[in-house]
């Protein structure tokens, strides 16, 4: 495999992982307040149908970013309520969204467009373009690092970057902020957080709708970015694989970056078979495609460290009197 082919495995590999980065920082976000979210792949649906939709009918790609986050966050009000105010099963809620999503968004868009669920192709400014880094051509001659800078680095949609600044910049919220170390806390214990007088229920819906934001923006990317517009179940399983790569990354935001960035690897891999054979490797795509939840397998198996969870996820808090 020469150096070009290595580039451009790496360019797609970034331009897969991004709609995962979102969605697993999202994930990241809920469960560390304690709120399982298996809702992420039916968030990101909305939201790409909202986005891509929208986006075709005002010609604006940015007016269709917000219809997808305010698309997102509607899910995840539901989610909320019914999880943190109504205290019911978080899992059963998740997946109930998903299965709201995967037939309401074909129903909204055949209604809207009557192209089998699908949106009319983006054009124009309701894409979302690539933009260019400062001296990306001026310093494509140079050797190596040129290269790696014009055409892996530069050259991307603006939310690619954005989730790229969004790993350091949750690091430092959850870390190194007090309300980080609240919503951490009341993913350990709530009960502690509430007899310090902070309500668990506004940091949990907080983290709700943090991750209702963020999987709007995946999704968004999806159909504005990635792809020219909203197709039926685009999202084609990205959400459960963002909580196979937050498992992977045990729930921290670095190791969230490098989970979703291998896990793109993966998929870029199996969209270049050539690129297998041409090293003597011949590995099916699906198992490309199955490689990284065999990888969360072992995690969960304690064979390359315990992945241990946020100890009160999942468990609703009930306030003692």
């Amino acid at each position: 495999m020469d150096y070009a082919t290595f580039l451009q495995i790496f360019d797609t590999t970034l331009r897969l992982a991004t709609p995962l980065l979102f969605a697993c920082l999202a994930g990241l976000y809920s469960e560390r307040a304690g709120v399982f979210d298996i809702g992420l792949e039916g968030k990101m649906l909305m939201a790409a149908m909202a986005s891509g939709a929208v986006a075709a009918l005002s010609g604006s790609v940015w007016i269709g970013l917000m219809a997808g986050i305010v698309g997102s966050l509607a899910f995840a009000l539901v989610h909320g309520i019914a999880s943190i105010t109504f205290r019911g099963n978080q899992l059963i809620s998740g997946v109930a969204l998903n299965f709201v999503a995967s037939g309401i968004t074909v129903l909204i868009a055949q209604d809207l467009f009557g192209q089998g669920g699908r949106t009319p192709p983006l054009e124009g400014g309701a894409r979302m373009l690539e933009i260019t880094l400062p001296l990306a051509e001026t310093l494509r001659p140079v050797p190596v690092i040129g290269p790696l800078y014009a055409d892996v680095i530069s050259g991307h949609p603006i939310l690619v970057y954005v989730g790229l600044l969004l790993v350091p910049a949750t690091w430092w919220l959850l870390y190194r902020t007090r309300f980080g170390l609240r919503l951490r806390a009341v993913g350990e214990n709530p009960a502690s957080v509430d007899t310090a007088g902070v309500s668990v229920k506004r940091l949990r819906f907080s983290a709700v709708l943090i991750a209702g934001v963020l999987c709007g923006l995946a999704g968004a990317y999806m159909a504005t970015g990635l792809q020219a517009g909203f197709g039926r179940e685009m999202t084609a399983g990205r959400g459960y694989i963002a909580l196979a790569a937050l498992i992977f990354a045990k729930w921290r935001p670095w190791h969230a970056l490098w989970a979703c960035l291998l896990f793109g690897f993966f998929q870029s891999l199996a969209l270049r078979p050539d690129v297998m054979q041409a090293v003597g490797i011949k590995i099916p795509g699906p198992a490309l495609d199955a490689l990284p939840y065999i990888l969360t397998v072992v995690v969960l198996a304690g064979l390359v460290g315990k992945a241990v969870p946020p100890r009160a996820g999942g468990e609703p808090y009930v306030k003692e009197r």
